[in-house]
């Protein structure tokens, strides 16, 4: 699909749409197959190179492992998850966001996207997108309470839908591995102070299926095309 030139270039976060004559002109902005003769030219953008190199995705799709200390905001205070990412990305249009959140103090697996209607879709309740956690306690879970998290159907303070079934495997007494198909408000948190215990650490080891294989912590990658089809499938 043909696109303006410089609708595509500010989009992709690269220049302003009043720059792109001046890059033009400069070498910067060039075509594999064409003459670029002004800045409301329509082209391909898989033709297009900016200082020699391909354009972004027309829709990004990141994994980000996530570290602790890092915000899921554009806004707040404090360092913000957006800074480990290239800072053109934060100009695009549509805006880059997280697919829900993780607290400052958590870490793993998070999904970034341009791509409203799957964000959305993910996040709602009705789909129930599965999430892995490993949760690190303050105290050995009892199993009376594996069968209270695993039974749902209780409420927590402030909310008035009861929890979904939980999946719980004990890897030692006070370390658990959490799978969770909705998503609430501090929620890991929450449940387990309502069972009166404390997480003291956590960490999503995936979302959706997609997990950190081969990311460090503070790193990120894009999806490949059949994952991102399998999220939207």
């Amino acid at each position: 699909m043909k696109i303006r030139l410089d609708k595509l270039m500010s989009n992709q976060g690269l220049c302003t749409r009043s720059e792109v004559g001046r890059l033009l002109r400069s070498g910067q902005i060039t075509s594999l197959i064409e003459k670029l003769v002004a800045p409301s030219q329509k082209v391909e953008p898989k033709d297009i190179r900016f200082r020699g190199e391909p354009l972004d995705p027309l829709n990004l799709y990141i994994l980000m492992y996530k570290p602790a200390g890092f915000v899921c905001s554009h806004e707040d205070k404090g360092e913000l998850i957006f800074s480990l990412l290239p800072e053109r990305f934060s100009r695009r249009i549509p805006s880059l966001n997280t697919v829900g959140r993780l607290d400052k103090d958590t870490t793993g697996a998070l999904l970034l996207t341009d791509d409203g209607p799957l964000n959305h879709s993910l996040l709602a309740p009705a789909h129930h997108v599965a999430k892995v956690y490993e949760v690190f306690l303050e105290q050995p879970l009892e199993q009376n309470n594996v069968e209270l998290l695993e039974a749902g159907g209780w409420f927590l303070d402030g909310d008035s839908k009861p929890l979904l079934p939980a999946k719980v495997s004990l890897l030692a007494p006070e370390h658990v591995l959490l799978t969770l198909t909705e998503g609430r408000y501090h929620q890991v948190k929450r449940m387990f102070s309502a069972l009166g215990n404390r997480v003291v650490r956590l960490h999503r080891l995936s979302f959706a299926g997609l997990t950190l294989d081969g990311l460090s912590e503070g790193s990120w990658r894009f999806l490949d095309p059949q994952e991102v089809q399998k999220l939207k499938g």
